[in-house]
């Protein structure tokens, strides 16, 4: 119920602007087509509302719709919750352990990332979502993920009404063989006929509808299974970058040590208990998490700051190896690349053979990073900054020191 009345008081009538971007307008416009068209279509042309299987449908739908609509407005206005401006921890000498960040004058909470979009550190920010026009984190996650769960399923079921108005509507008008078909009709029959005949402009409409709830359920489908993947893992895309990049540094450095992703519970449930609950409230604050055994609390952001003193894995190198132009959504890199395209306002940027590349974070099939426009590699160097697809590149031998292993260095000493 308090999850209810924030969204309706809007504790800040400022957040209303965010209905006022191409995100949220895109996704209410999908939403609105697709349930209308399927009352509408329902009640005139498929299953009358005096019928009882009728009436069940049309609840099912007004009840898809606003559980849809309540999980998005939940995710957008309630966001993802922000790192008070000006924290530091209780104890200052965990101060050591953990990054300031100069545009919230704060140090940054464990798990939590500045976005620039939000100009705010988020609580155990995964993205920022253009869709919502804001941040997935902390607090909104679980609405976030039963938001991508309802929509494909409720347009499975308007994509259901869609096929069975057209076969029904369109069964004794076609001429090209329907007659031969041996399928009961009765059913479909309608006595009286509709009160609004299934036009020309009846159909194009249907049609359309059909390919929205198709696209959509496939699309948002595919986001919800990325997000239980997160979840069960309790590790968000930023943070399952800094364990690659942890790990890509002890295999240089041969170092005697193994990282340990200090978040994962060792349980899938009991990973989904973090964000899933009864109350609706996610578990804890959002600024000190529970721990697996033999870990620190500050495991992750040590390993972060040793990254940030590390020149050579704060960002990876790479050389491109096959162009590519700067698509959103790139057919000919492969059916997973092309799936998988990151849903964000940042942008892509066009590869050529030969050049080279500054990875600073990355996904299974994209990574994101500076293009470098000459060779000197130096700070200060004008770059271009956005993602790119994963198998367009592969990592490069590191210049200078970044040749020699461990072993040589040691020597050069």
């Amino acid at each position: 119920m308090s999850t209810f009345c924030s969204v309706i008081k809007f504790e800040n009538l400022q957040e209303l602007k965010r209905l006022c971007h191409w995100g949220p307008i895109i996704a209410l416009g999908v939403i609105a087509i697709c349930s209308t068209m399927a009352m509408i279509d329902s009640v005139l042309w498929y299953w009358p509302l005096h019928t009882t299987g009728g009436s069940v449908n049309f609840i099912m739908l007004i009840n898809w719709t606003v559980m849809i609509l309540y999980n998005y407005f939940n995710a957008m206005f309630i966001g993802p919750g922000f790192v008070p401006l000006g924290w530091k921890p209780e104890n200052s000498q965990d101060s050591m352990y953990l990054q300031y960040c100069k545009v919230c004058q704060a140090y940054k909470a464990p798990r939590s990332h500045h976005c620039r979009k939000c100009n705010r550190c988020v609580m155990k920010m995964d993205h920022h979502c253009p869709w919502i026009n804001n941040c997935c984190g902390y607090q909104n996650h679980a609405s976030f993920t039963l938001f991508l769960l309802l929509a494909p399923l409720g347009c499975i079921h308007a994509a259901f009404i869609f096929v069975m108005t057209m076969y029904t509507q369109l069964y004794n008008r076609l001429s090209f063989g329907w007659n031969t078909v041996k399928i009961d009709m009765s059913a479909a029959r309608r006595d009286p006929l509709p009160i609004i005949p299934f036009g020309l402009a009846a159909f194009a409409a249907t049609l359309f509808a059909l390919g929205l709830a198709l696209g959509t359920t496939i699309a948002v489908g595919m986001l919800f299974f990325i997000q239980m993947k997160i979840i069960l893992r309790n590790k968000t895309s930023i943070e399952s970058w800094i364990e690659e990049k942890a790990k890509d540094r002890i295999q240089y450095y041969q170092l005697d040590e193994v990282f340990v992703f200090p978040y994962d519970m060792g349980s899938r449930w009991k990973n989904f208990k973090q964000v899933f609950t009864w109350s609706g409230v996610p578990e804890g604050d959002g600024l000190e998490w529970p721990i697996r055994e033999g870990c620190h609390q500050y495991s992750l952001t040590i390993e972060q700051l040793k990254q940030k003193a590390d020149k050579r894995v704060r960002s990876v190198r790479y050389k491109v190896i096959e162009n590519y132009s700067g698509a959103c959504c790139p057919l000919n890199k492969g059916i997973k690349t092309f799936l998988t395209s990151p849903c964000t306002e940042e942008p892509r940027i066009r590869l050529q053979t030969g050049e080279f590349i500054l990875a600073t974070r990355g996904l299974r099939y994209w990574l994101y990073g500076d293009k470098i426009l000459d060779d000197s590699f130096t700070e200060g160097v004008s770059r271009i900054r956005g993602w790119f697809p994963r198998n367009c590149v592969e990592k490069c031998p590191c210049d200078a020191e970044m040749d020699q292993g461990p072993e040589d260095e040691k020597k050069n000493r």
